[in-house]
């Protein structure tokens, strides 16, 4: 393969209902939707406060939904010969089920039953991979599909993320303390306690260059450039100096063979370690000047769908030149000194954009999109 990789379709779903609609006008307008979960009883927990979409939607349907609209809006046929590549942990009901004494039904409990499901539902013929590298996992789908594109080991690849909140996820961050105390979420404010969980699903189509230009598909993005990097510092802990996070940019922007870029969706859990190191990280990278937001304060955290629900958001940031709003923001902090877009959406020139993700064991992702 002598060119590049693009981005010719997606499907999305989260907090806000289906599709880019929904993410324009709840992302790009700093719209918070937390309420107190309605799938389980929240009582046990420090707090009852969760982005979750209306009823309690089976992962399995949601998924196949976001892939159908990734690829309708590719105009791909169902016998392409494509990798499926999900980033996920499974479907949680079982297996609370399961430790509840219930009765087990059967269900996508595994990543791999899940990735084989979608791959069967939308027809693709092709490699079908599941990460489970926690919250960079379907950013790890993307990276690894950009990696066979490149290699010329496949033309088109779908990648996907899913999670939907459930009450195992909830415990075990509850365990861990990591919930906003207050059940508000605000990424980089001084006054931040925590994050909050939220449902989050998307599916890309990812293809090559030449691929796409022989059937005249509409290029939406190019995907130009990744870094993937361990800080290697503490299990659940970010470096204080966000050194993953620097490196992970470095990177994407050496294969892209740029220098700057005009917005950074970020990870931005509202946790008080991870904003400062992310800010020491992004300044050590880019400086102090490149407007930065974290959509995770309308969202919720997504976990495994993180990565492929926040490259939709970065995409349409590109493709409309708003740049999402971090919601929720109320005082500086002295730690987390760089642009974080507070105001609400901006209208601006955009070109170029990251998105970053981070997770447990120190991992850290940055991918790079730029126009067609």
């Amino acid at each position: 393969m002598t060119g590049g990789v693009v981005v010719t379709g997606y499907g999305v779903f989260t907090a806000f209902g289906w599709g880019e609609k929904a993410l324009r006008d709840g992302v790009f307008t700093g719209i918070q939707v937390f309420a107190p979960a309605r799938r389980f009883d929240p009582t046990p927990f420090r707090t009852p406060m969760t982005a979750a979409a209306a009823g309690d939607p089976e992962l399995d349907a949601v998924l196949g939904g976001c892939a159908d609209d990734a690829v309708d809006m590719a105009g791909l046929s169902p016998d392409t010969a494509a990798a499926v590549l999900l980033g996920s942990a499974g479907d949680w009901k079982s297996v609370t089920r399961f430790s509840r004494g219930q009765e087990y039904t059967p269900g996508p409990d595994v990543p791999g039953v899940l990735a084989s499901m979608l791959a069967d539902r939308i027809g693709f013929r092709g490699p079908r991979l599941a990460f489970t590298n926690a919250c960079v996992a379907s950013a790890t789908a993307l990276i690894h599909g950009w990696r066979l594109i490149t290699a010329g080991r496949q033309e088109v690849a779908l990648c996907a993320g899913a999670y939907l909140v459930e009450e195992e996820n909830m415990a075990k961050f509850d365990s861990g303390r990591a919930f906003a105390k207050d059940g508000v979420i605000r990424p980089f404010s001084k006054d931040r306690t925590g994050l909050l969980l939220g449902d989050g699903v998307a599916a890309i189509v990812l293809e090559s260059e030449e691929h796409a230009a022989r059937r005249g598909a509409t290029v939406l993005a190019r995907m130009t450039g990744f870094g993937v990097a361990s800080d290697a510092y503490h299990i659940a802990k970010p470096h204080p100096e966000g050194r993953g996070i620097t490196s992970a940019v470095r990177q994407a922007l050496r294969r892209a063979r740029v220098s700057d870029v005009d917005y950074v969706n970020a990870h931005g859990t509202g946790t008080p370690l991870n904003d400062g190191a992310e800010t020491n990280g992004l300044r050590t990278a880019l400086g102090s000047d490149t407007p930065i937001s974290s959509t995770k304060s309308t969202t919720g955290h997504m976990l495994e769908a993180s990565g492929a629900v926040e490259f939709v958001v970065s995409l349409l940031a590109l493709l409309d030149g708003v740049l999402p709003p971090t919601a929720g923001y109320t005082t500086p902090d002295p730690a987390c000194d760089l642009d974080y877009v507070t105001e609400g959406p901006r209208r601006a020139p955009v070109n170029r954009v990251l998105s970053l993700n981070a997770a447990f064991g120190g991992m850290n992702t940055a991918i790079l999109l730029e126009r067609p």
